[in-house]
């Protein structure tokens, strides 16, 4: 009897990896991106040190940052790098926690397979626990709003706490408080109102709060005026020179005095610009375009400090930080359009020259000013100020808190444990396995401090049974303490986020049975089938 002849539906250069085979490549993956940034987590965490192909060195521990810089390839890899994506644009802080969640329940549910539990049943049981987490989380959280300064530094500090801004974190926290109390419209918090602006030299300690904006830019002529008190500032987003023509024009001049009286047609139109903008009263001006020379001499005689060239980001800051309105045409700008500062000033920060926009009545934008030795120390320093930021802002907007130091996930693990046990079928080792995936965190915090795991999560568990609900670990002696108490306190959308993205993520990975990947060979002789049958 002849062979049936096979079916090709496939191009050969195609792999495809199938069932419980692709199951395990993805999650081996998966545990794998979590293993590399799980040896970072909390403030004993470890750093690292990533070379680009070019030779540009980072280090950090910050979780985001490390995945991005590692540029991964591996398609389930990659999911998880999508989780500390999301985590850091909703909160800005808690992304190696998504990251070391998501990968304790890959790991978990890898142990699940081996029992013949089926993907879905194991989705579902997951499901639940989420959906649970979420309720436990919302009725252990405590409330917390703009007045708690204290509580709000203090959230801000365990950001901070084992990133490089530790040295001076209770000063920068003082800094993003007050950062974001300027900025606050109730409970509209923009992050984009907080400008950051960096510079080597002095120390961490050195960082400053401006009240108004710091632009990285200089003044267009030295014969204006270095400090300018009680500033009218008008910002500009038009060039103050002479347009070239739309179209290609030829001007034929046949007489000398034509093209005299052509030049100065053209300084007459730059004067009536400079004019127009005096008039209005204005005396320190900001363009987002250029300057003309001939301009730039006139607002000197004018004695206004201009700046040319700024970014719009810049230029929308301004304008919420001095109350001035952006104007198009120049010509006519009026005394409503400006802006008020109590002090425009050009300042050498390092080896560049600055312009601050100081004293601002009550600035809708702030800067703070991150000084430090070197280029590494100063960008760790950022991440950690955004990290902190990032928190003081999800706390305010949910007005929730919770403690850190592991004490909110035993306490969420105590009680999906409980809620396991009203279930029954498959579900409940599902749930199970996803009460003890959350308790990943005490027990990452306590391996890189240096302390046994096991000892710490039995000694949690016995303080959480005695009704101790933010009993947590102290990183620094390896003892039990009330972590509300001992001032470790994160926003309760930290917590939230994580949880929701490293359950969607790992329910997405757990449903694929099938990798069919191409290997981007695109050659006639290569696409062709095999003229000779393969069985």
């Amino acid at each position: 009897m002849a062979q049936p002849q096979p079916i090709f539906i496939l191009p050969e250069n195609v792999q495809r990896t199938l069932g419980k085979d692709a199951q395990r490549n993805n999650i081996m993956a998966a545990k794998l991106v979590a293993e590399t940034v799980r040896t970072t987590l909390g403030p004993k965490g470890m750093d690292k040190m990533i070379v680009d192909n070019v030779g540009d060195i980072t280090v950090t521990n910050d979780g985001v940052t490390i995945l991005e810089e590692m540029q991964i390839e591996h398609p389930a890899a990659k999911m998880l790098v999508e989780v500390a994506k999301t985590q850091e644009e909703e909160v800005g802080d808690g992304t190696t926690t998504a990251v070391i969640i998501a990968g304790e329940l890959l790991k978990n549910a890898e142990r699940l397979l081996d029992q013949e539990i089926h993907p879905t049943v194991i989705t579902k049981g997951y499901r639940l626990a989420a959906e649970r987490a979420q309720k436990i989380l919302n009725e252990i959280a405590e409330k917390v709003t703009i007045k708690d300064e204290n509580m709000l530094k203090k959230i801000a500090m365990t950001a901070m706490t084992g990133k490089g801004a530790e040295t001076a974190k209770e000063k920068l926290a003082e800094l993003v408080v007050d950062a974001v109390k300027k900025v606050a419209d109730g409970k509209e918090i923009d992050l984009e109102d907080v400008k950051i602006e960096k510079k080597i030299g002095g120390g961490t300690g050195d960082s400053l709060l401006i009240n108004g904006i710091i632009v990285d830019k200089e003044r267009v002529h030295s014969g204006m005026p270095k400090l300018v008190k009680n500033a009218k500032i008008a910002l500009i987003d038009s060039a103050i020179e002479i347009k070239d023509t739309e179209i290609d024009a030829k001007i034929q001049i046949t007489d000398p005095n034509q093209l005299q009286a052509f030049v100065d047609q053209e300084e007459k139109i730059l004067r009536d610009m400079v004019e127009a903008i005096a008039k209005s009263g204005a005396n320190v001006l900001f363009c987002q375009k250029g300057i003309d020379d001939i301009a730039q001499h006139y607002l000197a005689k004018k004695g206004i400090y201009a700046v040319r060239r700024v970014k719009k980001s810049d230029m929308e800051k301004l304008a919420r930080a001095t109350g001035a309105r952006i104007v198009t045409k120049v010509k006519e700008i009026s005394p409503e359009d400006l802006g008020s500062a109590g002090l425009v000033k050009e300042e050498k920060i390092g080896d560049e020259e600055m312009t601050f926009v100081q004293e601002c009545k009550s600035p809708k934008a702030v800067t703070i000013l991150i000084r430090g030795g070197t280029e590494h120390v100063i960008d760790e320093v950022e991440r950690a100020v955004k990290d902190a930021l990032g928190d003081v802002v999800a706390a305010l907007k949910m007005e929730r808190i919770v403690a850190g130091g592991g004490a909110t996930e035993i306490e969420v693990a105590q009680k999906l444990r409980k809620f396991a046990n009203t279930l029954s079928g498959r579900e409940q080792l599902a749930v199970q396995a996803f009460a003890e995936a959350i308790e990943v965190v005490p027990k990452t915090l306590a391996e890189n401090s240096g302390f046994d795991p096991i000892d710490v999560l039995t000694e949690l568990k016995a303080k959480h049974d005695a009704k101790q609900k933010w009993a947590g670990i102290d990183v620094f002696t390896g003892k039990i303490v009330d972590s509300w108490k001992a001032g470790v306190i994160e926003p309760l959308k930290i917590k939230t986020q994580a949880i929701k993205s490293a359950t969607e993520v790992t329910e997405l990975i757990l449903r694929i049975d099938d990798v069919i990947a191409g290997t981007g060979t695109s050659s006639k002789e290569e696409s062709t089938p095999p003229s000779t049958p393969e069985y």
